[in-house]
């Protein structure tokens, strides 16, 4: 009953179609026509947070946990960036040849890494003509790429994509430019790199740049007078003051809640951000005057900046703003596989990102087996759901930290209701409290809210469904009062909404909690612990649950509580 599905109808002899991601956030999609099947990041498989593909992912991990891999496959499509697994390719073929069932008169492609992005962005959105715009740190070699666009001719091979642009409808896809990088490390260009750059002078290691926005409003943009970024004609260069701060190693690294240059490493994150944001708007503006287009489709590694993208919404021509909920580089496994079904297949595209719960079901057995097994918690089951919704909400009304795992895992990496932590917004030391001991984390970081989509409006200044966090919305004046733990400081919140046809489980708890207290709102964080991905297995949802100070474990149709004294 509280399961939502994510597929639509494939029919039967519908292709079966898969869709490898062999980069950065290796990640794999199964298709059935254009039923999704699942789509999973190698990182909720080997508990290693952004973990790159590597030769026989496919028989060692994905094949060993994923169903369907032990049947025929008529379509396959990979993508590569400019990493240098692309020279691996041989290796990679033959892992195809002994790994996986390939159906007589298969058909294959490979696809460079701006293309996937594309087919993740335009082809599951809500559009019939859309432009789109395609912007990360690095993506495919000039030599690589598998599109042709006018200018391609003459550029060194060696070159690499770092933005693409493109005008698409339902028949056909056109590619209006891009913006290609030498390699020089000395001359870094593009909104991707900038932001990467940026994060590393204050977080080094992989995927730090939430951090950075995070960080943002805690500084002052203009006290460090750091010049604007050069955008002409949706070509972005970074100024040489930049890149000389940037090579300044060590003094704007970030080394916890006492370090003393706290102000100059905010105000660098609130200068950066800000560019980003100006030069961001700047691009999309320019990629309008040239298309005239209505709508706007945006992914790549950038597209996970919330508050710049509630400023594409806010400040640009196009009326709507479609960006999926793994636009990084995890989600251009779906890319794939919907360019497999779309041009190696012939088939309409009738796949719609309305829903990002795609992991494979987790076995009722296993939910079994993970709650049976804790013999030193209290551990209920409750069959009524009105009545686990009921006693979920006296403990978040307790104060209780309250842990909800449920059916399939999102596929992106915000946690939207069935791999999150929940608490009660209202309380703003809930916030400190989870940040420091639950999940370890700096202590600026905020937590997000979610709410139920018809009472959005008289707490966040938004004007419709926003299901995927993917923007940071006005938290409105009043509002900010009633729920401190999910407001940031500058009066923001990355929400998530709840609508009638959305996930009834969460529909209950809000309606409950709100029944209780007058907020419709809740607090929600991602299961998991410091510098691990989000849990997926019922197992793996216990041992965090465990090993942290979260009080309860809703796992329906158990509820597991820690006796006093072990949590929070």
């Amino acid at each position: 009953m509280w399961k939502q599905s994510v597929t639509q109808s494939g029919g039967a002899g519908a292709p079966v179609v898969l869709g490898i991601n062999r980069t950065q956030d290796a990640s794999i999609c199964l298709m059935h026509g254009a039923e999704l099947a699942w789509a999973i990041q190698k990182e909720r498989l080997t508990r290693h947070k952004h973990h790159w593909g590597r030769v026989d992912d496919i028989r060692n991990i994905y094949a060993r946990r994923l169903p369907g891999l032990d049947a025929p496959i008529d379509i396959l499509v990979e993508c590569y960036s400019c990493d240098a697994e692309f020279a691996r390719v041989a290796e990679y073929e033959r892992e195809l040849a002994s790994a996986l069932v390939l159906a007589p008169g298969w058909r294959r492609a490979r696809i460079s890494h701006h293309l996937a992005h594309l087919y993740s962005a335009f082809h599951p959105s809500p559009f019939d003509d859309a432009a789109v715009m395609i912007i990360d740190g690095q993506g495919s070699r000039v030599a690589d790429v598998t599109e042709t666009w006018a200018g391609a001719s003459g550029v060194p091979g060696d070159w690499c994509e770092v933005a693409s642009f493109y005008r698409a409808d339902r028949q056909r896809v056109a590619c209006l430019g891009k913006q290609l990088w030498n390699r020089d490390e000395r001359q870094p260009v593009g909104l991707g790199m900038f932001y990467f750059l940026l994060t590393q002078a204050m977080f080094p290691g992989e995927g730090n740049e939430g951090k950075v926005m995070g960080l943002a409003p805690h500084g002052k943009a203009s006290a460090l007078r750091l010049p604007p970024l050069d955008v002409r004609e949706g070509q972005v260069t970074i100024p040489q003051r930049w890149r000389e701060l940037f090579a300044e190693r060590g003094r704007f690294r970030y080394g916890g809640a006492d370090d003393a240059r706290f102000a100059d490493i905010a105000n660098l994150a609130a200068a950066g951000q800000g560019a980003f944001e100006e030069a961001l708007l700047e691009v999309a503006r320019w990629l309008h005057a040239k298309t005239g287009a209505l709508h706007l489709c945006f992914a790549g590694g950038t597209g996970l900046n919330c508050s710049a993208n509630e400023r594409l919404l806010r400040e640009t021509p196009f009326r709507r703003v479609f960006i999926p909920p793994a636009p990084g580089d995890a989600g251009t496994a779906i890319g794939c596989a919907l360019y497999g079904l779309a041009e190696l297949g012939g088939a309409s595209c009738d796949f719609r990102w309305t829903s990002d719960y795609m992991g494979p079901e987790p076995p009722m057995g296993q939910v079994e087996a993970a709650a049976q097994g804790c013999t030193d918690v209290l551990v209920e089951r409750i069959d009524d759901h009105a009545a686990l919704c009921a006693r979920m909400v006296d403990l978040l009304c307790q104060a209780r930290v309250v842990a909800l795992y449920q059916g399939r895992s999102e596929f992106g990496p915000r946690a939207l209701g069935h791999r999150s932590i929940l608490g009660d917004p209202r309380i703003g030391a809930m916030r400190d409290d989870i940040n420091a001991q639950i999940k370890q984390r700096e202590w600026f970081r905020p937590l997000a809210p979610m709410v139920l989509l018809e009472r959005a409006e008289a707490f966040f200044d938004v004007s419709g469904p926003v299901p995927f966090m993917q923007y940071a919305a006005p938290v409105r004046e009043r509002a900010a009062r009633i729920i401190p733990a999910v407001t940031h400081v500058d009066c923001t919140a990355r929400l998530q909404t709840v609508g009638p046809d959305d996930d009834p489980l969460l529909r209950a708890l809000l309606h409950e909690f709100e029944l209780r207290t007058g907020v419709p709102v809740l607090l929600n964080t991602s299961f998991n612990r410091r510098d691990e991905p989000i849990v997926e297995t019922p197992a793996e949802a216990v041992e965090t649950f465990r090993r942290t100070p979260i009080h309860a474990l809703a796992m329906p149709p158990f509820l597991l509580c820690k006796r006093d004294g072990h949590a929070l």
